[in-house]
């Protein structure tokens, strides 16, 4: 169970890195990247971060290359939430994959 704190950073940091993808995205036309939902550990130290990406096809090469980019995505982050966190968490970032598993499904029932 997540404690109110853990809810609230989670909020913040997906609030954040939703604003930094929009901004990166910008100049890649035809790409959209979401953050559908961040879960933080229990000592704040961890934050893995779920990302829906459009289009799908393009959703494991998107991934390899923000996990390449980590320390410059965790330094925007912190420049951004410095007032308000003492230590900016480690990332890590997964595939969304749940819009996808949900048409798959709605085709099956058809």
């Amino acid at each position: 169970m997540e404690t109110t704190r853990q809810n609230k950073i989670a909020r913040l940091l997906q609030k954040e890195l939703s604003t930094i993808f929009l901004l990166q995205t910008k100049a890649m036309p035809g790409i959209l990247i979401s953050v559908s939902a961040v879960r933080i550990s229990p000592d704040l130290s961890v934050a893995s971060a779920y990302l829906s990406i459009f289009p799908s096809e393009k959703g494991k090469e998107l991934i390899k290359d923000i996990n390449g980019n980590m320390r410059s995505i965790r330094y925007e982050l912190g420049t951004r939430v410095r007032h308000q966190l003492r230590i900016i968490p480690e990332l890590r970032f997964f595939i969304d994959d749940s819009l996808d598993y949900l048409e798959r499904i709605d085709e099956l029932l058809k």
